[in-house]
């Protein structure tokens, strides 16, 4: 089996039934949603559709990341979210990337061609900060490179290889975060697609911005403080 599209749903029944038709057909071989505790109906719906649901034992977006890694069969792993943010037609343009050879493939909102959900805004603050995490994430570990210009978007595909090289550890929102850097450190093929951001298809977003900000900066900290212990290369610990 070569890919496996890996929906995350946390009371997402609004959009599960909007992109039904999507997810009852996807560009895979295979489709398999891990939900986080969904008491909205989420479970009922997706198993009345007949697609396979793994319920996460343990809290977090990372811990879903890793549970449908480890409950998927592909070679290829795209993470999508039924939320109304996530564009269904880019999961084959994320598939086709890895197929071509990116060992991760992001979902840019800020490439020229993206739309990103706060265009227009006056204070796009989401953006603003994505942005600075960006190019720190950048300036200290991807030199030399192509600039990656979305490290946080969680709509993205990795090979099965990356991901279990990379073997993140982060259990909430930062797990995208820490995918970006540890690529970067070893310097794998990251490629990125133009997406367009779309508006919320009920419920609320589940990233509360000032702690999930906080463990954001806690998480950067801690990666620069690893390559410092280590002389500048973190990945000793790694290796060791």
């Amino acid at each position: 089996m070569t890919r496996s599209l890996i929906v995350l749903t946390l009371n997402e029944r609004d959009g599960v039934e909007h992109y039904r038709d999507f997810l009852s057909n996807p560009p895979a071989d295979e489709v398999l949603v891990v939900d986080g505790g969904s008491t909205d109906g989420t479970v009922e719906l997706l198993q009345e559709m007949g697609i396979r649901v793994v319920t996460q034992q343990r809290k977090g977006r990372g811990e879903a990341f890793r549970c449908g890694a480890a409950a998927s069969s592909g070679n290829y792993l795209v993470f999508y979210s039924p939320d109304g943010n996530e564009d269904p037609q880019d999961v084959e343009r994320l598939f086709a990337g890895l197929e071509a050879g990116a060992d991760m493939i992001i979902a840019s909102r800020f490439l020229p061609d993206s739309v990103n959900e706060e265009d227009g805004e006056l204070l796009p603050l989401r953006k603003w900060v994505n942005q600075i995490f960006t190019f720190m994430a950048n300036s200290l570990w991807n030199r030399g490179r192509p600039y990656v210009s979305d490290t946080i978007n969680g709509f993205r595909g990795l090979s099965r290889h990356a991901f279990e090289t990379i073997s993140p550890k982060s259990y909430r929102f930062t797990i995208e975060y820490e995918l970006s850097i540890e690529a970067m450190r070893r310097g794998m093929k990251i490629r990125e697609i133009a997406t367009h951001e779309g508006q919320r298809e009920g419920g609320e977003s589940k990233a509360i911005s000032l702690p999930v900000g906080i463990d954001f900066v806690k998480f950067f900290l801690s990666k620069v403080l690893e390559d410092l212990r280590f002389g500048g290369h973190g990945l000793r610990r790694r290796r060791s």
